[in-house]
């Protein structure tokens, strides 16, 4: 028997779009509830980095930063250009600020700090900014959060139990065995670690404190979330959308929207069929660190009701080492630690490999299509590289586990000859490529692909290395190849939105009672990537805004009832 239930507002995803967007609408007087089709909450932003790019915002004014809306709107429009209308650039620019310091004023769990020193992704662009704009949630005790602690979805790789460290943290760790911070942070983390087990705190930090901090706002705020909850269909009546159809634990359910419908729920980077429709090949998801349950049904169910679709081509890409027990590792330093290299069938290098992970994954496909095979693509690197740098997660010169070395992932030979005949491409090509960079980096100057010359490049680069952080020759064996495909943190494409985040039809106009935010929506950040924490900021900021558009506009109907958004609160807190 199908229940039905009313609200003025229902949020499908429990993401940070979805969490920010039922958070202004409880703070805005709305009835609001989340359905989640998983058993845990968080979705991809549980197990991110957490890192949020919003310029202009209050912690960024709190610690000093050169900011100013100008600046922003200048570096927005270099990286997006057209492809974005300036009216959705200019509201996340102009919303963003103001989404943190409203809810900030409400929430007790409001807290971020600085990740100084975190490039923006192009600085060299006009308005970056070379010490960055990306801010991430204070870490928290987990205990906070009583029962609900194991509802939170896990990050696709977690560290001893009581272990947590900021992305600060994580950048002075990768260099551990190079430099006197990478030792002093070493020993913090060990140290706080070993306070946390004798006071029993559960510590959380990046993606999963976020999401913490967000779902103990709502419990504060008595906004119900059903998880199990997976959307059926969008209940549409004369071409608005009224309601959703799902299923709780099993039983169908209708959940009335006077107001509207918010999707939030993800992309689709764990449907293969989708990612065979609208992306370039060669496709898999087995190399996406997105949550398994972003299959694209929010997506698909807002183009029944006649939403556009953009930039379904696209995802947050990034270079990936495939894993044989599990989710692929995200490769974010690695690319920059000086002495590896990236090359294709050919032996031969093929871009800057420091370069914003979006942009080489780019590459890889681009340069696919020439007819050269570009994916995957082989990181060369040598046994000097392992003895300085963590890679994959492993500490330096400890042994690469052999699972990789089973599965053909990663391979190793004594000379550069050896290895490019174990991973097929022509030795005197792979030699002649490795004796050219190591020129290179001798004379610290990359006359192919510039590296080491932007702020982003060298913020994960060696600053005991010179002249360029970035640079170190490939000579002391044995040599390692390992493969590298072009995985993602998930889709970037979705339905079209205006600056309100309404959902528009393919001649533009807003479908009334349904809105997008986060990878349900077409990015605003377009092909590119503006800095650390572009996707969780924009998802966040329409969030925002898509609830108070709704809590601003009310049909006229529930606006002269409200004993029936009072009658429909009471219900969802049962």
């Amino acid at each position: 028997m199908t229940q039905e239930f009313e609200f003025d507002v229902v949020i499908v995803g429990s993401g940070a779009a979805g969490m920010t967007a039922a958070l202004t609408a409880a703070y805005r007087g709305l009835s609001v509830t989340v359905i989640e089709k998983s058993r845990s909450f968080g979705g991809s932003t549980a197990r991110s980095g957490g890192g949020i790019w919003i310029p202009n915002n209050p912690v960024l004014q709190r610690e000093g930063v050169p900011d100013s809306p100008e600046l922003a709107r200048t570096y927005l429009q270099a990286v997006v250009g057209e492809q974005v209308p300036e009216s959705r650039q200019r509201a996340f620019l102009d919303r963003g600020p103001e989404m943190m310091r409203y809810l900030g004023t409400r929430s007790r769990f409001w807290e971020f700090v600085y990740d100084r020193g975190y490039s923006d992704y192009h600085p060299e662009f006009p308005g970056g900014l070379a010490q960055g704009r990306s801010i991430e949630p204070a870490p928290l005790d987990g205990r906070l959060l009583g029962g609900d602690l194991h509802k939170i979805n896990q990050p696709t790789m977690s560290g001893p139990k009581g272990i947590a460290f900021t992305v600060s943290d994580f950048h002075d760790l990768n260099m551990i065995a190079r430099t006197w911070a990478g030792k002093r942070t070493a020993i913090k983390v060990g140290m706080q670690a070993v306070g946390n087990k004798l006071r029993g705190r559960l510590p959380l930090s990046l993606g999963k404190a976020l999401a913490a901090r967000l779902w103990l706002s709502l419990r504060d705020a008595g906004v119900p979330v059903w998880l199990n909850t997976p959307l059926t269909e969008l209940i549409t009546e004369a071409n608005a959308v009224v309601g959703v159809r799902a299923e709780h634990d099993g039983t169908p359910v209708v959940i009335k929207a006077r107001r509207g419908v918010v999707l939030a729920a993800g992309g689709f980077e764990h449907n293969l069929e989708m990612r065979e429709q609208y992306m370039r090949g060669p496709q898999s998801t087995e190399w996406t660190v997105g949550a398994v349950e972003n299959v694209g049904e929010g997506i698909v169910a807002g183009q029944k009701a006649g939403g556009a679709v953009d930039l379904m081509d696209d995802a947050w890409w990034g270079p990936s080492v495939r894993n044989p027990d599990g989710p692929p590792f995200f490769c974010l330093a690695e690319r920059s630690q000086p002495g590896g290299i990236m090359v294709n069938h050919a032996g031969e290098r093929f871009v800057n490999e420091s370069a914003p992970y979006v942009n080489v994954v780019h590459t890889m496909y681009e340069r696919e299509a020439t007819g050269v095979g570009h994916i995957p693509a082989y990181f060369i690197m040598d046994q000097r590289f392992r003895n300085r740098y963590l890679f994959l997660g492993n500490f330096p010169k400890r042994p690469l586990p052999q699972k990789y070395s089973d599965a053909g992932i990663i391979e190793q030979a004594e000379t550069l000859a050896e290895l490019a005949a174990k991973i097929g491409v022509p030795p005197a090509a792979l030699t002649a490529t490795v004796e050219r960079f190591n020129r290179f980096a001798r004379a610290g100057r990359d006359e192919d692909f510039r590296r080491g010359e932007s702020a982003y490049d060298r913020y994960y680069g060696d600053p005991t290395v010179r002249p360029n952080p970035c640079l170190a020759p490939i000579e002391q064996g044995p040599f390692y190849a390992v493969e590298m495909v072009p995985g993602d943190l998930g889709t970037k494409g979705g339905l079209v939105t205006d600056e309100h985040a309404r959902v528009l039809d393919s001649d533009d106009r807003p479908i009334p009672g349904l809105y997008a935010a986060g990878n349900n929506s077409a990015s605003v950040m377009g092909n590119d990537y503006a800095g650390a924490g572009a996707t969780i900021g924009p998802a966040m900021v329409f969030g925002y805004i898509a609830a108070g558009h709704l809590a601003d506009n009310p049909p006229d109907e529930a606006a002269k009832n409200p004993a029936r958004r009072a009658n429909a609160r009471t219900e969802g807190a049962r």
